[in-house]
């Protein structure tokens, strides 16, 4: 998986996971995700370091050195939005 990838994944389902911290398999989904960033891309000290109106901002540290990856608030919580609008998953 790439970086990119492994790291939007992990955003969407870390917004999931905060959102609903009782739904075992959106923790770890989360968990699985901040792994594959660790082990196969050197990530540590990943966090949501803050959300304005339009940015998810993420903090990481990669190669020793911290860096900072910006997302579209939309897109970034585009997966919650459809968990919440389907009633299978409340």
């Amino acid at each position: 998986m790439t970086f990119d990838d492994a790291l939007f994944n992990w955003l969407q389902i870390h917004i999931v996971a905060e959102d609903r911290p009782d739904d075992r398999a959106a923790l770890d989904t989360r968990d699985f995700f901040a792994q594959i960033l660790s082990e196969d891309h050197g990530v540590a000290s990943l966090h949501i370091s803050a959300t304005d109106a339009t940015m998810v901002h993420v903090k990481y540290e990669r190669n020793g050195r911290s860096k900072l990856q910006m997302y579209p608030r939309e897109a970034a919580e585009q997966l919650l939005v459809d968990i919440r609008s389907n009633p299978k998953y409340n």
